[in-house]
C-alpha cells in the first residue's frame, strides 16, 4: 500500500464520486483556483463521469439514440482541465483524523492512501434491492448507472420472450414501463402501494393509473413481492407475490434509492433520518470544516415543512456542487433548501408535484384545505386543448400555498413551476390570483389552471 501526498505547499481537494455533484464541484473550484493554488484529485469507481441518470429510460426506450448522447463531460475533458480524474478506484475508508482516503483500484485490487486538506463526499445513491430470492439472477436489472443501462439493453436483445415485470411504481418504475413499451415489451407493473406514484396523493396517483391501463401496462397495486422465480438456466422467469405470478422475461427494479452514506457513517459524520449525510447551508457536513458533501448521498431542508428530507434529483446535485466548488475554491455560496418540486411522464402523460402531500402536511401538524379543478392546456376553442387535473393545498386560516399536484397532457406539467416560485416566495393563494401570468389562445386559457386552483382554494380558506 502507497501514500501519496500533495505538491510542495498546495492544497489538495479530494472528490469521492465523479458524477453530477462531485464535478461540478471539482470543475467549479478549478474556475476559482489555478493548478498552481489547488491540486484536485477525483475518484470514480465506475467507467463514467458526469453523465444523466435521469436519461437513462429515455436512451433504454429509444428516445435518446445513444448511450454517450448522456454524457455532459468526458473524463478527457475534466483531465484536461487540470482535475487528476482516476476512473474505476473506489474510496474504501475515509480517515477524518488523518485527513486521507483509502482508494482500491477495482482491476487490479491495489490499495493506497491519499491525503487530502478539503474533502468533498459526492457518493450518490444505491437501488433499493430488497432481501428476496432470485433478485441476483440474470435479467434482474437495476438502473442507477450507464452500465446498468447497458447491461438492460443486453438483456432486452437477448430475451427469449416479450415480457417485462416492473417492480416498482415510482419515477424510475413508471419511466421504465414506459420505455418497455416503446420496446414493444408487454409490460405489468407491480406496485406495494395503493397507486402509482406514491409522491402524489392517492387520489391523483389514481389517474396516472387509469392512463397506464390505457398504454396497455398491467398495474397489480398493493402486492408485495415475495420473489423472483428462476428458470433451470437460472435466469430469471417471472415475478411473485402473496397472490400471484406475473411472467418476466425480463425484471426491472425501481423500487427507488438510498443515499450512499456507509462510507461516511463509517467515517463518524453525521447522519439525519433518512440515512442522508446533514450539512449546513454551505453544504459543509455539520462539524467539519473541511468536508463537504452532497447530491443523493446528503439530505436538504424542505422549506415548506421545515424539516430535513431526502430528495435524490438531478438538479439538485448540480446545485450542490456548484455551491461546494465555489466554498471549496475559496468563494462563498449557499444552497437554502428545496421545496420539493418533480416532474416526469408516462408516454404523453405528464405529472408534476412540488411542496407537500397531504400526509406530509398530516405529519408536520399543518391544517390545511385542499381543492381539485379540471381544466385544459389552451384555451378550449383553440386546436390541440387537452384536459388537465390540478390539486392545490392551503393552509387553514392563514392561505398559504402548501403544495400542488398536476396530471396532464402536453403543457401540463411545466405550469407546477408557478407553483414552486410561489412556495419559496411563502405566497398565499390569494396572492397568487394576482399572479400576472403569460397568456394567448395557444398557450393557456384566460385564467391559467393554476390560478383556477388558487381562486378555488382562497375561497375555501375563507370559508373555513
Amino acid at each position: 500500500m502507497t501514500m501519496s501526498g500533495g505538491r510542495g505547499g498546495t492544497e489538495r481537494l479530494v472528490v469521492i464520486g465523479g458524477d453530477a455533484a462531485g464535478m461540478s464541484a471539482a470543475s467549479q473550484a478549478r474556475r476559482l483556483k489555478g493548478p498552481g493554488e489547488l491540486e484536485i484529485v477525483a475518484f470514480e469507481r465506475g467507467h463514467f463521469t458526469s453523465f444523466s441518470a435521469c436519461g437513462i429510460p429515455y436512451w433504454v426506450g429509444g428516445d435518446v439514440p445513444e448511450r454517450d448522447d448522456l454524457i455532459a463531460r468526458t473524463p478527457e475533458e475534466h483531465r484536461a482541465r487540470d482535475i487528476d480524474l482516476r476512473l474505476r478506484t473506489e474510496v474504501t475508508e475515509i480517515d477524518v483524523a488523518g485527513q486521507r482516503v483509502r482508494a482500491r483500484d477495482v482491476d487490479s485490487g491495489a490499495e493506497s492512501w491519499t491525503s487530502y486538506d478539503k474533502l468533498v463526499i459526492a457518493t450518490g445513491a444505491r437501488p433499493v434491492r430488497p432481501e428476496l430470492p432470485g433478485t441476483d439472477a440474470p435479467g434482474v436489472h437495476g438502473v442507477q448507472t450507464l452500465d446498468d443501462g447497458q447491461a438492460l439493453l443486453g438483456t432486452l436483445a437477448r430475451a427469449r420472450g416479450r415480457r417485462a415485470v416492473v417492480v416498482g411504481a415510482g419515477y424510475i418504475g413508471v419511466e421504465m414501463a414506459e420505455a418497455l413499451i416503446n420496446r414493444g415489451f408487454e409490460v405489468t407493473v407491480v406496485n406495494r402501494g395503493e397507486e402509482p406514484m406514491s409522491t402524489l396523493d392517492p387520489d391523483m396517483g389514481r389517474l396516472v393509473h387509469r392512463a397506464m391501463e390505457g398504454l396497455g401496462i398491467t398495474m397489480v397495486n398493493g402486492a408485495e413481492v415475495t420473489k423472483i422465480l428462476t428458470a433451470a438456466d437460472g435466469t430469471a422467469r417471472a415475478v411473485a407475490t402473496q397472490h400471484a405470478e406475473y411472467p418476466a422475461d425480463v425484471v426491472i427494479l425501481g423500487i427507488g434509492v438510498r443515499p450512499e452514506t456507509a462510507l461516511a457513517e463509517a467515517a463518524g459524520l453525521p447522519l439525519g433520518t433518512h440515512g442522508g449525510l446533514l450539512t449546513d447551508l454551505a453544504m459543509r457536513v455539520r462539524g467539519h470544516g473541511n468536508i463537504w458533501a452532497g447530491g443523493d448521498c446528503v439530505e436538504v431542508l424542505n422549506l415548506v415543512s421545515g424539516q430535513e428530507q431526502y430528495v435524490p434529483l438531478g438538479t439538485h446535485a448540480n446545485k450542490h456542487g456548484q455551491v461546494i466548488g465555489t466554498n471549496a475554491g475559496g468563494g462563498y455560496a449557499t444552497f437554502p433548501g428545496v421545496v420539493g418540486t418533480a416532474v416526469s411522464k408516462v408516454c404523453d402523460l405528464e405529472i408534476a408535484r412540488t411542496g407537500l402531500r397531504e400526509k406530509d402536511a398530516d405529519r408536520v401538524g399543518l391544517r390545511y384545505e385542499t381543492v381539485t379543478i379540471e381544466s385544459t392546456s389552451r384555451a378550449g376553442y383553440y386546436p390541440g386543448a387537452s384536459p388537465m387535473t390540478v390539486k392545490m393545498l392551503a393552509e387553514r386560516r392563514t392561505g398559504r400555498l402548501l403544495g400542488v399536484q398536476i396530471v396532464g397532457r402536453e403543457g401540463a406539467a411545466k405550469r407546477v413551476d408557478i407553483a414552486a416560485v410561489a412556495l419559496t416566495a411563502q405566497m398565499t393563494v390569494e396572492q397568487m390570483t394576482a399572479l400576472d401570468l403569460g397568456y394567448a389562445p395557444p398557450f393557456s386559457p384566460v385564467w391559467d389552471p393554476v390560478l383556477v386552483a388558487a381562486r378555488k382554494a382562497t375561497a375555501k380558506v375563507r370559508a373555513s
